[in-house]
């Protein structure tokens, strides 16, 4: 039986056996004793983007008192959702989320708190995920950026539209109906910056 840990671009986690590519955390947000969900839905604003394994260490899911983890099908789809990478396990991709972070936001020094408490205003909405306008059209949006449109959600690569899933992005589709912007304007603007988010394999052409 799936555990509730697999974190979709609207920031629903829901019970699904797919895995995806990685793992984060929003805080303590789980029972051990029962491995489940509490009722929040985070503990703290540092909501990060983690590898699956590091050094050589693997965790044992929801089964202490520790961050809840959580599994992402991809960076593009954790961006979406609101995280950030970890500046722990991912140094290095940290650093320069925050350099194109810093430059597409036209800051300088910004500490990972305080990209955390952008990101923050930026995911929720009266404890929901946060929708914004679109602010150029789809086929300007840079790779890695992520839409809803009714119920799906899409990612863009190249200026088309791949319909997102648990296992992987489908087939280009177009003239999406009213799209609107999943991924908070703070971290698109560090996309258009140049910060690439690794994509799950399916959604390059075979």
């Amino acid at each position: 039986m799936p555990l509730q840990n697999r974190v979709t671009p609207t920031g629903d986690i829901v019970a699904t056996p797919h895995r995806g590519l990685f793992t984060g955390n929003r805080g303590i947000i789980h029972d051990p004793a029962t491995r489940t969900l509490l009722r929040k839905r985070w503990s703290s604003p540092a909501w990060l983007v983690c590898v699956c394994e590091f050094r050589g260490k693997r965790r044992e899911v929801m089964a202490t008192r520790s961050w809840t983890e959580l599994f992402f099908l991809d960076e593009a789809t954790a961006l979406a959702a609101g995280h950030r990478p970890c500046f722990y396990c991912r140094r290095e991709d940290a650093n320069r989320f925050r350099a194109a972070w810093e430059q597409g936001n036209g800051v300088s020094e910004a500490r990972a708190s305080e990209i955390d408490k952008v990101l923050h205003q930026e995911r929720l909405e009266r404890g929901r995920k946060r929708l914004h306008p679109l602010p150029v059209p789809i086929d300007n949006l840079p790779d890695g950026a992520m839409v809803q449109a009714g119920e799906e959600s899409f990612v863009i690569l190249r200026g088309s539209a791949l319909p997102w899933s648990f296992a992987g992005y489908g087939d280009e589709r177009g003239d999406l109906a009213a799209p609107l912007l999943l991924t908070p304007p703070s971290t698109l603007r560090g996309l258009q910056a140049g910060y690439r988010p690794v994509l799950h394999p399916s959604s390059q052409p075979l």
